[in-house]
């Protein structure tokens, strides 16, 4: 039986089989899974537990004496093995085959590895486990369901968050859902009672940061180019996150875009509060502003970010905030492309 992260919950509410296998490249989730696994075996009476962790050239030899060995007090038990690889070679495949197809309802085997490729998934082990017990597939959370995810995080936690935070918890967090868990975790403790905001998420952090980078955006929007660059040293020097300065930057041009595009009189609905004053700046000068090529700089940035793109993000930032600033320090590479062409 295949499961996913959706469907084990429900699963679990019926009778446990003999095996299970929970393998995936996010370790939040599996964790998660498997804790899920614990939990309802220790409801039907699994009161035992016995861990293997398995290496490279590991004797399997305990693995299987254990699943022989009767306990002191004849309580039901779980043999676990938290596999280091998807492939535990030859002796090792002989041992869970033989684990899986244990018929004694005393005994719970849960398994335990990282993503398993093309070639694992077809080994005799895996197809015992998946015959005799089930297989719980963790699947990474994709770009545009982060959020969604998120959202659903805050409702088991009973936190409150609105959307633009999440956007922001999920522009920094992208890739890593442990980090992205313990940031909503701390958020919990900090406000255990309140929404939270941008404000909030940006205060949590930076911590105690000399700078933080609502004043980046600030400078950015009100023009003053030696103050954003002077910020975005200091941030830098700092070790503040570059998604989190190139998020601050990209949410002040999209401001003051939107702004400026808005009827006469209108109130940007997306500005906050404090850089009320930076904004009504940004809009004097709004028509001065290169919105299609700070919008290029900030795709160049991100792909640098994430690897995708050869450069230093943080001088990529620097062009990227000169240029919102109408201070060009330097030519877009011919490869670029206008999106508004």
């Amino acid at each position: 039986m295949k499961l996913t992260t959706d469907s084990l919950a429900a699963h679990l509410a019926q009778p446990l089989r003999n095996a299970y296998l929970v393998s995936g490249d996010e370790p939040l989730l599996v964790a998660e899974a498997a804790d899920a696994v614990r939990a309802c075996a220790r409801e039907s009476g699994f009161s035992e537990r016995e861990t293997h962790f398995i290496e490279r050239g590991a004797n399997w030899d305990a693995v299987t004496a254990a699943a022989s060995n009767l306990s002191l007090f004849a309580a039901r038990r779980i043999i676990e093995i938290r596999l280091a690889s998807g492939k535990p070679g030859v002796a090792g495949g002989a041992a869970l085959v033989k684990l899986a197809q244990l018929k004694d309802p005393d005994f719970l085997v849960l398994i335990t590895a990282p993503r398993l490729d093309r070639d694992a998934q077809s080994a005799n082990w895996v197809k015992a486990i998946e015959s005799a017990g089930a297989w719980v597939q963790i699947w990474p959370v994709e770009v545009q369901r982060l959020v969604a995810w998120l959202q659903a995080r805050c409702r088991r936690l009973r936190l409150k968050v609105d959307d633009e935070a999440l956007e922001l918890l999920a522009e920094r967090t992208e890739g890593n859902l442990l980090a992205a868990h313990q940031e909503l975790e701390k958020l919990r403790l900090l406000f255990p009672e309140t929404p939270v905001t941008v404000a909030n998420v940006l205060a949590s952090v930076a911590d105690s940061a000399r700078y933080d980078v609502a004043q980046l955006g600030e400078a950015a929007l009100a023009g003053d180019t030696a103050r954003a660059l002077h910020v975005l040293a200091g941030l830098r020097a700092e070790g503040v996150e570059p998604t989190l300065v190139l998020w601050a930057i990209n949410k002040a041009v999209h401001d003051l875009w939107h702004a400026q595009a808005a009827p006469a009189g209108g109130t940007p609905q997306r500005s906050w509060q404090r850089q009320s004053a930076a904004l009504a700046q940004g809009l004097r000068r709004a028509r001065h502003v290169p919105f299609d090529r700070a919008t290029l700089r900030a795709e160049r940035a991100d792909r640098m970010i994430k690897g995708r793109l050869a450069g230093d993000a943080w001088d990529e930032l620097a062009l990227l905030t000169a240029e919102f600033c109408t201070r060009p320090l330097l030519p877009l590479p011919r490869s670029s492309s206008n999106r508004y062409r």
